[in-house]
């Protein structure tokens, strides 16, 4: 089982630097699970980039439609936020934020995992990534 976040999951309906390395991922099949606080951060990364003139409104929309249907296909598990996640994100927080510098979405995304007790943890975000390794997760790379 694996735990994803935003940005791998953008990355593989909204062609950006990571889209290869995202594909080569989800080719493997793997039991993949998000939350609803991956569902939100996804509507934001796809809008932000077309702020970002990196995509137009309708790609945009285009992505968003194709993610909501993968959703209701069920090619990702969904899944509650376990009501753990939120005691250790403060966890690691006081544990790893002075030493990585973690923001409050590194470690909620990170407790997220742990507490849904899966073993991968998939991300291009490096702080989250850095995270995750330091509490066991593998990360892929």
């Amino acid at each position: 089982m694996v735990c994803v976040d935003s940005s791998f999951l953008a990355s593989l309906y909204a062609q950006e630097t990571h889209s290869s390395e995202a594909h080569r991922r989800i080719a493997q099949k793997p039991e993949t699970w998000i939350t609803p606080l991956n569902r939100a951060e996804v509507a934001h990364a796809f809008h932000y980039q077309v702020f970002r003139s990196h995509i137009t409104a309708i790609e945009a929309r285009q992505a968003w439609n194709q993610f909501e249907q993968d959703c209701a296909r069920q090619v990702w598990k969904m899944v509650d936020l376990p009501e753990a996640t939120w005691e250790t994100c403060i966890d690691l927080a006081k544990k790893y934020g002075p030493v990585l510098g973690i923001r409050t979405l590194d470690s909620l995304h990170v407790a997220c995992a742990l507490e849904l007790g899966v073993d991968k943890f998939w991300t291009f975000d490096e702080r989250q990534a850095k995270l995750a390794q330091a509490v066991g997760l593998d990360v892929g790379f």
